[in-house]
């Protein structure tokens, strides 16, 4: 499996050295020998994932697709060469990029098109500042990462929220993502707390380094996923929905952030009610992974509106183990924990996706008791006025 992914990496130094792909990593990877391969970790149907280390820090990279040459090239190239053969000498401007990455961002995340052709500020706001044009290499790495959903996602919200990986370079059709160890079902703390407590880390309350226990990470973990629900709700333009949440799809920062590694099965609300309106003659038939509606059995269509809600999932698939009395032990019977054990239940039980009021009192009851106990364990009552949820208010403009 190493093999087969060194093979592809020395092909794809080929092309950087011929001048078809290129990209911030490159020239670590092929020239400087600055990235060093570690493992595979997936590797089936074209699809590759690999641990490796960029100049020391763990990474991940990823690539759809086995081959450069297996993504649709940018059209517009093509048309330039047929069009006189002037496509080596006239290169696409600045807001000729922005303006075709964008429409292709909003194709694929499922956005409507209007007249605000803007990408993500960060990204695009240097595209259109640049003097330069841009080569062909450039183009067709930017085309072909532009044509994975999953680079598009965590590209766009990395500029919007702290709770999704950050990419931190490409190369050709691959990029390199924070490395973070990812959760499991089997583990009854859902995720390797231990080793996050071993070191000193940046408080989430103060910024300012300390030592967390076992016993007060849990609620402190368990808050940044209501933050990370209330981004995904109110933070853009339109509701994000996560219709694969398990464990194996999250992770945790040393300060203690719950961040989204995974978002092949992440939807804006536009797509949400293209994916969910099918024909039924059933409930049933309109579950999608986590993502549910109703069949309307007049019309043997399922609604576009989703039935249950990220927090819902969350509370029947995270928080009702961590806070079960299994897990909880002598602790169960305290008045705390008998109370969020109920908040946690209710809102597992929950089944109002449409209903927006009574999903943020269940989130505010949830929040109210995790801070409570958060103080509980770390014996300063002070902290609740401290510990508010970090909120970013910024509009994903599309």
């Amino acid at each position: 499996m190493l093999l087969m992914c060194c093979y592809v990496s020395l092909f794809q130094c080929d092309e950087y050295q011929q001048g078809v792909l290129t990209g911030d990593l490159c020239e670590d990877l092929c020239v400087a020998g600055r990235v060093e391969y570690k493992r595979c970790l997936y590797y089936e149907n074209g699809k590759k994932v690999m641990a490796a280390s960029w100049r020391g820090v763990p990474v991940v990279l990823k690539s759809k697709l086995e081959n450069f040459s297996s993504y649709e090239a940018l059209a517009l190239l093509e048309y330039q060469d047929a069009a006189g053969g002037m496509g080596g000498e006239e290169e696409l401007s600045p807001l000729d990029v922005v303006f075709y990455a964008t429409l292709e961002i909003k194709n694929s995340l499922g956005l409507e098109t209007g007249n605000n052709l803007t990408l993500p500020r960060l990204w695009g706001q240097k595209l259109k500042e640049s003097e330069r044009t841009y080569s062909r290499a450039e183009l067709a790495s930017l085309w072909a990462l532009l044509q994975q959903e999953e680079y598009i996602f965590l590209r766009v919200l990395q500029d919007l929220t702290h709770h999704v990986a950050k990419i931190l370079g490409s190369c050709g059709h691959f990029y390199a993502v924070e490395y973070l160890a990812a959760g499991h079902a089997w583990d009854q703390h859902i995720f390797s707390l231990e080793d996050l407590s071993l070191s000193p880390s940046p408080s989430p309350d103060s910024g300012q380094d300390r030592m967390f226990t076992l016993r007060d990470m849990v609620p402190r973990v368990a808050l940044s996923f209501l933050e990370m629900v209330e981004h995904f709700e109110n933070d853009f333009s339109h509701r994000l929905h996560l219709c694969d949440i398990k464990p194996e799809n999250f992770a945790i920062r040393k300060d203690l952030t719950v961040v989204a590694i995974d978002v092949d099965m992440a939807f804006f609300e536009p797509k949400m009610r293209d994916i969910l309106e099918q024909n039924c003659t059933s409930d049933n038939d309109c579950n999608f992974f986590d993502c549910i509606s109703k069949c309307d059995k007049t019309k043997n269509r399922c609604g576009p509106n989703r039935k249950n809600s990220n927090l819902q999932v969350i509370c029947e698939k995270i928080f009702r183990p961590w806070f079960s009395p299994t897990l909880l032990g002598a602790k169960a019977g305290l008045p705390l924990q008998v109370d969020l054990q109920r908040a946690v239940q209710e809102c597992a039980d929950f089944d109002g996706g449409e209903d927006g009021e009574r999903r943020r009192a269940v989130r505010q009851q949830l929040q109210a008791l995790l801070v409570e106990l958060v103080q509980e364990d770390t014996g300063n009552q002070g902290e609740g006025q401290e510990h508010k949820m970090r909120r970013v208010h910024t509009a994903l403009n599309f």
